[in-house]
């Protein structure tokens, strides 16, 4: 059950997305080199590739002369700028004095530059530092930045009145994330800020409030020209915000969509599920959850325009007691993979997409390998033995299957208990994980690793040694990253028949985006994006 507060959050963020007027969020990258002459190049390269304008980093410059670097730096520039001389105080390098940092941004406006940044610790200093010399083409944000946490949400609403106190034509306040829901509250903060904002949640947990600002009414947000080049923890890349996210079609109406899940950096499903949004012109937008706490997320982000999630690990048995319904076949199975919002009365709905992408793949590949013309009525899976790795959301997944396609299932996990539990379940054996390199009671069995041993970036793992694999004429390995895991190259070199992950993964995704959007996946292209990406 939603507590009272995130009730109210929901029904306030619900408001303020029906009624907000469409905002267009700038794209800004921050410049963070130490020598001028690359920042002017980085400026070149920031115009070409769609930013709408650049923050220079004074700070960040070594041996910084403000005359000379100021009038290289703005004459000519490309793009607008927004110049920032961040102190160590707040966060930055400057360790000077404060009247010669405050003299550099006064020069900065008196030689044309847009925006100049200050801290709401010396805005009022610097306010009469400058005393009314401000151009009127120049626009002064006043910042704050907490690298602890975010405050509650009447703190950030005092920041807010704070800020708009001492004269700020722009708000910005950017928090320490220490858990994603602290990304409701700055979003919730944007709505119901009468002036100019900008708002970001720093880290990994925030990278969506950096992502979806747009919707929400932010001013610009930050993004990189390359990784490795961010100025604060969490920035995304230009090319990601243009080219995956299509941030310029995020607005106010905007349905989103996204995968659930710890860790979550390395997937692939928001580059897939968006431009498959694309293609069929749905209005919505695919992005990454980090995801601590599932039932406190769900209660979180209960707006409607949060409208469904696929869920990963280690969240999918999770994902069955958090939903209000749970379909047949993902409660037998034990593990939800996908979670619709019902728009009639925004109950979550679970289902498992992963059980019937994993097993076709197995299927077909069986079947391409016999090269035994048409498909015969019963499963190539009926009557051989099938060793599942892993008892976890997909391990359960995989065992359900193949026991319902007339398999004999055998389940090998690190501890036995959890094994003998899921073996129970589906009417199968058990094995702990060591054992399962002396297990060979017939030759031509199937295996399926339902782990990440072998993931991106731990690739040389393997949950079974090389030489146990002779008795296998299938393996499948549902870890995507990389394409060929040691365990599928051991396997091939073995002479089984191997099955790649992304089968799973493309076919369990084809059955979410039918779930999200009600309409055909659009299987090519699917298809070709993830063959590209990957």
């Amino acid at each position: 059950m939603a507590s009272s507060s995130s009730l109210s959050l929901a029904s306030d963020l619900q408001l303020g997305v029906g009624g907000m007027a469409s905002n267009p969020t700038l794209l800004c990258v921050p410049l963070v080199s130490k020598s001028v002459e690359q920042m002017v190049v980085e400026m070149r390269q920031a115009k070409a590739n769609g930013a709408d304008l650049v923050e220079i980093r004074l700070d960040h410059l070594a041996n910084f002369q403000p005359r000379t670097d100021l009038e290289i730096l703005l004459k000519d520039r490309p793009l607008p700028a927004l110049m920032t001389y961040r102190p160590k105080w707040e966060g930055g390098q400057y360790e000077g004095d404060e009247n010669k940092r405050f003299d550099t941004l006064l020069l900065a406006m008196e030689l044309g530059a847009e925006y100049i940044d200050v801290e709401l610790k010396v805005a009022h200093e610097f306010m009469s530092f400058i005393s009314g010399k401000k151009p009127e083409n120049c626009k002064l944000i006043v910042s704050t930045h907490n690298y602890q946490s975010t405050p509650s949400l009447e703190e950030l609403g005092d920041l807010v009145v704070r800020i708009q106190a001492v004269g700020a034509d722009i708000v910005k306040i950017a928090m320490m994330g220490t858990d994603i829901t602290d990304v409701a509250r700055m979003f919730q903060t944007l709505v119901h800020c009468q002036v100019p904002i900008i708002g970001l949640v720093m880290s990994e947990r925030g990278v969506i409030s950096r992502l979806l600002c747009p919707k929400f009414g932010g001013y610009l947000t930050f993004c990189t020209l390359d990784a490795g080049k961010e100025s604060a923890p969490g920035q995304p890349t230009l090319k990601d915000l243009m080219n995956v996210y299509n941030i310029r079609q995020i607005g106010p109406d905007t349905k989103v969509f996204g995968i659930i899940g710890k860790p979550v950096g390395h997937s692939k499903s928001p580059i897939l599920h968006n431009e498959a949004f694309r293609s069929v012109g749905v209005n919505a937008v695919y992005v990454p959850f980090l995801v601590d706490d599932l039932e406190n997320f769900l209660n979180v982000y209960s707006s409607p325009d949060f409208a469904g999630f696929s869920c990963t690990i280690p969240h999918k048995e999770t994902a069955v007691k958090c939903c209000d319904e749970v379909d047949p076949i993902a409660k037998a199975i034990g593990a939800v993979n996908t979670i619709i919002r019902r728009p009639s009365d925004g109950k979550l709905i679970g289902y498992n997409t992963d059980y019937i992408g994993a097993i076709s793949a197995i299927e077909d590949g069986i079947r391409g390998s016999n090269n035994s013309g048409p498909h015969a009525v019963s499963s190539p899976l009926a009557g051989r033995l099938f060793v599942v790795i892993g008892a976890g959301g997909a391990g359960k997944a995989l065992a359900y299957g193949a026991k319902e396609k007339g398999a004999r299932v055998v389940i090998a996990n690190r501890t036995y208990e959890r094994a003998r539990e899921l073996a129970n379940i589906i009417g199968g054996e058990a094995l702990t994980l060591a054992e399962l390199d002396s297990f060979h009671p017939e030759n031509g069995m199937i295996l399926a690793n339902t782990t990440a041993m072998g993931m991106h970036p731990k690739v040389d793992e393997t949950p079974i040694s090389q030489h146990a694999l002779s008795s296998y004429a299938v393996v499948f390995d549902a870890v995507y990253t990389p394409k060929v895991t040691r365990l599928l190259g051991e396997a091939e070199s073995a002479g089984a028949t191997v099955v790649s992950g992304l089968e799973m993964f493309i076919r369990q995704a084809m059955g979410q985006f039918e779930l999200f959007t009600g309409l055909p996946a659009p299987e090519k292209l699917m298809r070709e994006i993830v063959l590209r990406n990957v």
